[in-house]
């Protein structure tokens, strides 16, 4: 292990953002690209204005600074220099590639948009192509599904980190960043302290996953991070959580086209399906607009119900009587 990958596997790692990290290291495409291509690096800084600013998701600048970084190592040069051929035949062999998920695609093509506007270029933001919503509907577990699921790690902390995404409809970001501080076992509640745009609501603590979360606690006791990383002091890495899932998932024998944010869809499909009004769960989730978690109305299966004219609720008692 070198002096300078010590350096940030000790505490000195938390004086430097992720981006800065993942520049220095020279190893992720950020890092490549930052110590390639003339420029970038301090373009990366502009990235982290915006984070420290809190306008956006640090995952969703990462996203962006990483689909910037490849188009700026695919032509080794600063991509405020590259023309609208070079950039279209850029996004056209991405999309040619099926290597390439579209998720990457729109993360290169929003990514693209937000750096010209980053450097009022809206005239370029404007001429890349717009890209048609293509939305899926969300894949959710059964009941028998989410068992084999909670069950098949051997590490109790796995076993309590799926279980706790889906019993109360956390991201992998909010689970991420859970403190011990943030879980209130007497109220059960947890208290999220970043949610999506940086907005901290209250979630659900089960009492079935706080039995388990408080022998958790005493059988591992993490010192702030609720759930500790590879890195002292440091929170667990989504990837980690996603390697994990990935195993659990084939080990449990599911075959679904699944992830851990499956988990969430799954906890709202349920609770829509066991009657809870959608105004409730949106507040739960963090949405910030109804629409997306009337998403769920596709998915959940809700027995139909006979339907009253609220004229004959409003008159029943004299219909009652002429019975």
């Amino acid at each position: 292990m070198s002096k300078s990958t010590e350096k940030f596997g000790s505490g000195e790692a938390r004086l430097y953002t992720d981006l800065q990290v993942k520049a220095l290291s020279g190893k992720t495409i950020i890092g490549k690209a930052s110590k390639q291509v003339p420029g970038f690096k301090s373009q990366l800084d502009k990235f982290e204005q915006q984070i420290a600013l809190g306008s956006y998701s640090k995952s969703t600048l990462h996203n962006y600074a990483r689909a910037v970084a490849g188009i700026s190592l695919h032509f080794q040069k600063d991509v405020l220099s590259l023309d609208d051929e070079e950039i279209n035949a850029y996004l056209f062999s991405l999309s040619q590639q099926d290597s390439k998920s579209d998720t990457y695609f729109k993360h290169c093509v929003y990514g693209l948009r937000f750096f010209f506007r980053m450097y009022d270029r809206e005239d370029r933001a404007l001429k890349l192509p717009s890209l048609k919503g293509q939305k899926k509907l969300p894949v959710v577990l059964s009941g028998p599904e989410l068992k084999r699921l909670f069950l098949a790690p051997q590490r109790q902390k796995q076993r309590i980190i799926f279980a706790l995404i889906y019993s109360a409809g956390l991201r992998i970001s909010e689970l991420k960043g859970l403190t011990i501080g943030d879980v209130d076992f007497d109220r059960k509640r947890i208290l999220v302290q970043k949610g999506k745009g940086n907005k901290p609501r209250q979630v659900i603590l089960s009492d079935f996953i706080a039995t388990g979360l408080k022998k958790y606690l005493q059988g591992a006791k993490p010192r702030y991070y609720l759930f500790n990383g590879k890195v002292k002091g440091q929170p667990i890495s989504a990837g980690a959580i996603q390697q994990s899932f990935r195993l659990a998932k084939e080990k449990a024998g599911i075959t679904k086209d699944c992830c851990v944010h499956s988990l969430r869809h799954s906890f709202a499909t349920h609770l829509l399906e066991h009657g809870t009004d959608i105004v409730t769960i949106k507040e739960l989730l963090g949405h910030a607009d109804i629409t997306t978690t009337m998403l769920y109305l596709h998915v959940a299966h809700i027995p139909r119900r006979k339907v009253k004219s609220p004229l004959d609720i409003l008159y029943a008692e004299q219909l009652a009587s002429k019975a």
